[in-house]
């Protein structure tokens, strides 16, 4: 590793950081546009129907062909995975512990070539996809820390006599599903799994069909630490018949799902049918910032900018929505407009480039019908707006990003647009901005710039979300770490009430169980 990779600490100024990952985009060439087989209990099952992952980068780049999982796939992984997490628990943490250890080297090790692939794959830029194989990295480590700092979770209890032994152990539910987007295909795949790896669960994993390489890249790590073969399953794959059976199925002991608020409210309403189970949903956000007289305009400029253009906006914590106080709303928006005119969009493997493509022509479709609301019903682009085409973008999927003023009930102030268009409005006061930041179903993310300790107090014990930000350059809504800035939503953001990369995270994929040993 040439340096400390953080989303807050990396810059394209690191010559050496530049050399590494450009050398490992050609280094990684020759593993782009391969076929993928299903993978259960250590089996690689190809010959079912493909899909053809193309690069949004531009699309004659295939990134692989991915074997659609069968409804007996999904059978035989959970039966592979209950059948193995007895063993799995037997492991102990000292053990798992250390295999985790061991991943966390090798995934280091291969952090640029690793990166590389995920630009080919999600069109991130280098910092943001050097961010996301770190975050992962991080993951291992911090939870391998955690867990020992725990003691595997063993507490000891008082006793009402001298022969009473009673003890508090928390151990692994079983058999753990983890459903991951395309967004941060390492990390959000990575980061529940290893939680429920590490804790004692097998897990059967679902990653996106956008973002599969990534998945069974992070499998390869595994297997390459020593995994035994039950305890990590991957079933790439599309459709509502597949999904819906994988977490329905009557074997499954809990589920941690990242993606839409729709899919997660079912899950939520449909996966306890029969039995109780823990159902830990991400769902996204509408991220607010508020913006007061007493901030620096500069810094807040600069945190709005890169909170809501960073991977092109497709972050459930990118910046969205920004309130700012009259007296300096004009100035500010002068700035934002400056900036986001100087916001450079393009090929992610070129080093200037900040801002690469959108994921799909679904997302160019819903930044144009954007773009028509607001010029329709009375607000403002007051930069971007435009689909780009030309300069070798054509064959991929690149729109500029956008900065606009719209009347508070249209519908791009609530929905979550998941592309780099940010809102900005003027509000009298802190209070307002705080009722409007709140008025959401949505509670994720949030940031504040001020400079005054009664705002900052204020806004920390009103705001409604579970990542809150004050005077944030590096992304005003953006960049949590693990053992930095735990990450989990509030309200229809999330529904565990504990954050990723935080010290209760673990916790989650746990039940207590209450031992009593009386001795003759």
């Amino acid at each position: 590793m040439v340096m400390k990779i953080t989303y807050a600490t990396m810059s394209v100024d690191n010559k050496e950081l530049n050399e590494a990952y450009e050398a490992s985009v050609e280094a990684v060439r020759d593993r782009i546009g391969q076929t993928h087989g299903v993978i259960v209990n250590g089996e690689s099952r190809v010959d079912r129907d493909l899909y053809e992952e193309l690069s949004p980068i531009d699309q004659d780049i295939v990134v692989g062909r991915y074997a659609q999982a069968t409804i007996q796939d999904v059978d035989d992984a959970i039966a592979a995975a209950k059948a193995f997490a007895p063993e799995w628990e037997a492991w102990g943490w000292e053990r798992r512990r250390d295999l985790m250890l061991r991943a966390a080297d090798i995934m280091d090790e291969h952090t640029f070539e690793l990166a590389a692939l995920m630009s080919f794959e999600i069109g991130k830029s280098r910092l943001e996809s050097l961010g996301d194989v770190a975050e992962t990295v991080e993951f291992f480590r911090y939870y391998a820390r955690q867990i020992a700092k725990n003691d595997g979770y063993v507490t000891e209890l008082n006793a009402l006599g001298e022969n009473e032994v009673n003890t508090s152990v928390l151990r692994p539910f079983g058999v753990w599903v983890v459903i991951s987007p395309f967004n941060f295909p390492m990390a959000l795949a990575g980061g529940p799994s290893i939680g429920a790896l590490i804790t004692g669960n097998t897990v059967v994993m679902k990653p996106s069909n956008t973002g599969a390489l990534m998945a069974l890249e992070f499998y390869r790590v595994m297997q390459e630490a020593g995994l035994p073969d039950g305890a990590l399953h991957i079933l790439t794959g599309r459709g509502v018949e597949i999904g819906d059976h994988l977490t329905h199925h009557d074997d499954i002991d809990g589920i941690t799902f990242t993606g839409s608020y729709p899919v997660g409210m079912n899950l939520l309403r449909t996966a306890n049918d029969k039995r109780p189970k823990p159902v830990s949903c991400e769902m996204g956000g509408k991220n607010p910032v508020v913006v007061t007289r007493s901030a620096d305009l500069d810094v807040a400029s600069e945190g709005i900018i890169r909170g809501a253009f960073g991977l092109s906006g497709q972050k459930c914590s990118a910046t969205s929505r920004v309130y700012v106080q009259d007296g300096v709303y004009e100035e500010l928006v002068d700035k934002l407009v400056a900036a986001t005119e100087t916001v450079t969009v393009g090929d992610p493997f070129d080093v200037k480039t900040f801002m690469g493509p959108v994921i799909d022509s679904g997302v160019v479709e819903r930044f144009r019908r954007a773009v028509d609301e607001v010029q329709d019903n009375g607000g403002t682009i007051l930069a971007g707006g435009n689909v780009l085409k030309g300069d070798g973008l054509d064959k991929g999927f690149y729109v500029e990003p956008t900065l606009a003023t719209a009347p508070l009930d249209s519908w791009v102030w609530t929905e979550e647009l998941f592309m780099p268009f940010v809102l900005v409005a003027s509000v009298s006061s802190l209070e307002e901005g705080i009722a409007l930041s709140n008025d959401t179903e949505f509670g994720l993310t949030a940031g504040l710039f001020s400079n005054d300790d009664d705002e900052i107090e204020s806004w920390f014990n009103r705001i409604e979300a579970g990542v809150t930000y004050v005077n944030r350059a590096a992304g005003a809504t953006t960049g949590a770490w693990p053992d930095i800035q735990s990450f989990g939503g509030w309200k229809g953001s999330g529904t565990s009430g504990s954050g990723g990369g935080g010290p209760w995270y673990l916790r989650q994929f746990l039940r207590e169980q209450s031992r009593t040993l009386i001795r003759g």
